[in-house]
């Protein structure tokens, strides 16, 4: 999308505009040669922060300064837009049950920061011509070790190295097990593990 040139001081062509002071303050509708004034006045820039407003709004402020703003803006929406990331988790078809546990662990660390898990089940030499189920069956062990709500969003599909998965939060199922969740349930769970060795 090609961003409009913002206008400034005598590039402003609207005949009257409202005019928003140095400190934010609305200063009302003014001819464009006053606000101009007001702007030389303060050794400031006038500048056409809302074009399409009828009258166009202005601002009188340091250009650089204004600038740097847009850019801190545009910083901070970008990495809203990049804050979730795909996570990578990967498996063997030999990895013991204890280490699937700490993977689905890990796994299940990402998903609670909101990201997405992409779950790669490494297949090396003659492990690629075995049974697809028996390594989807591998994938799944893993899943079944995650214990946050979680769909699938992808896969079981074939990569370059073996079989990839990807999984993300399950926003729906995580508001259904905290109304499902009563003060009850947490006390008998305490009183089991609390039961004397």
């Amino acid at each position: 999308m090609v961003q409009k040139k913002t206008r400034i001081n005598k590039a402003i062509s609207a005949p009257e505009v409202r005019v928003i002071g140095a400190e934010g303050e609305n200063l009302g509708v003014k001819p464009t040669k006053e606000a101009l004034e007001l702007a030389q006045q303060a050794d400031l820039d006038l500048i056409e922060i809302s074009p399409t407003a009828k009258p166009p709004v202005v601002r009188i402020m340091d250009w650089g300064k204004y600038q740097y703003q847009l850019d801190k803006e545009a910083r901070k929406t970008k990495k809203k837009s990049h804050d979730v990331e795909i996570k990578g988790i990967r498996v063997r078809l030999g990895t013991g049950a204890h280490d699937l546990t700490l993977k689905a662990k890990r796994a299940e660390e990402f998903l609670k920061e909101g990201h997405r898990v992409l779950v790669q089940m490494t297949l090396r030499g003659r492990e690629k011509y075995l049974d697809r189920k028996f390594i989807e069956s591998r994938i799944t062990k893993l899943l079944e070790a995650i214990t946050v709500p979680f769909k699938i969003s992808e896969g079981p599909k074939k990569g370059p190295r073996g079989l990839l998965t990807t999984i993300e939060p399950d926003h729906a199922k995580n508001k259904q097990i905290s109304k499902q969740a009563t003060p009850s349930d947490s006390d008998g769970e305490s009183s089991k593990t609390d039961s004397p060795s």
